[in-house]
């Protein structure tokens, strides 16, 4: 079982619109709603490889009450922890040409009890975990050191731990040795603070990070590919995208396809760049389902192209 963490969950909704005309009456051509969060995403993307997995977030008024609803229509066990202030909703507008313009809510102010609950609820399903995934954005109330305490708190209980958020709460956490951290490139960039301009800095920076306590970086670098820093090596993978119709939740999807296939190795890395792949070819957050994999387009190697310049803008995988 994966269980994952959504500290500030969301209701997102997607609209495609011809183009983003600012200040003119936009008439969306399709529209989703779906369960949001980076957490909450991997849950989907498990679930939707049929794996068991439990979501563990806070959730208040209607809007949470709907994104329950929803994870429960798609076969997601839902651990809920109540909280005062309602969860937030969230807008994005998809174009064409795979420009998305999102508009994103702060969420609700949770209170210190909240917090401990939230902690309280990740220690009681701990123990049937293979993985806990913690990811994305903390809201108001709470500190960049929580999840440190949720890292060190899940391996007294014996779980390992793969963090995904960036800043201050990703710098706070080396320190408690996540076993992995998934930042994209200018997540990685800014944990460094210097810019990244080749594969080869992204190797330097990721083998920082491991320095600082990290047990291992799948760092997704946009179109250019991924790669994996770890003990047991460094190893880079692509897959050709012949369309992005949407990069939503796509290094979601590449976090939980690493952690379905066992969370390490090369194996781990390529069901992780197929699965990216696959996302940014769906709509809106949909999150792949085995059907929609090709492992057979994916490449892996040991042989890291280090001088290959940077893709500026990319899609994530």
């Amino acid at each position: 079982m994966i269980l994952t963490v959504t500290p500030n969950p969301s209701l997102d909704r997607t609209y495609e619109v011809p183009a983003l005309d600012r200040g003119e009456v936009l008439r969306a051509t399709a529209e989703r709603m779906d369960p949001g969060g980076k957490g909450v995403n991997v849950s989907r993307a498990v679930a939707a490889a049929g794996h068991r997995t439990v979501a563990v977030m806070p959730l208040g008024g209607a809007p949470g009450a709907l994104v329950a609803e929803l994870l429960a229509g798609q076969g997601i066990e839902v651990a809920p922890v109540a909280v005062a202030g309602h969860t937030r909703s969230n807008i994005a507008l998809a174009e064409p040409d795979g420009t998305l313009t999102k508009i994103n809510a702060p969420g609700p102010v949770l209170t210190a009890p909240e917090s401990e609950a939230l902690l309280s609820t990740v220690r009681d399903h701990s123990s049937s975990a293979a993985w806990i995934a913690c990811c994305g954005s903390l809201p108001r109330g709470l500190t960049p050191e929580w999840y440190a305490e949720l890292v060190a708190r899940a391996h007294a209980a014996g779980a390992r731990v793969a963090l995904d958020t960036s800043g201050p709460s990703l710098l706070a956490a080396l320190g408690s040795h996540p076993d992995v951290v998934k930042p994209n490139a200018d997540e990685l960039a800014q944990a460094v603070n210097r810019p990244l301009i080749t594969i080869g800095d992204a190797v330097k920076a990721a083998e920082e990070l491991r320095g600082l306590g990290a047990g291992a970086v799948l760092a997704s670098l946009g179109a250019d590919g991924q790669l994996l820093v770890s003990e047991t090596g460094t190893y880079f993978g692509s897959a050709p995208v012949l369309a992005v119709r949407s990069n939503v939740g796509a290094g979601d999807a590449s976090l939980a396809g690493f952690l379905a296939a066992g969370g390490e190795g090369p194996a781990a890395l390529a069901a992780a760049v197929a699965h990216g792949a696959a996302a940014v070819q769906l709509p809106g957050s949909v999150m792949p389902a085995p059907a929609d994999l090709d492992l057979s387009a994916v490449s892996v190697t040991a042989d890291v192209p280090l001088e290959r310049i940077l893709t500026e803008q990319g899609s994530p995988r």
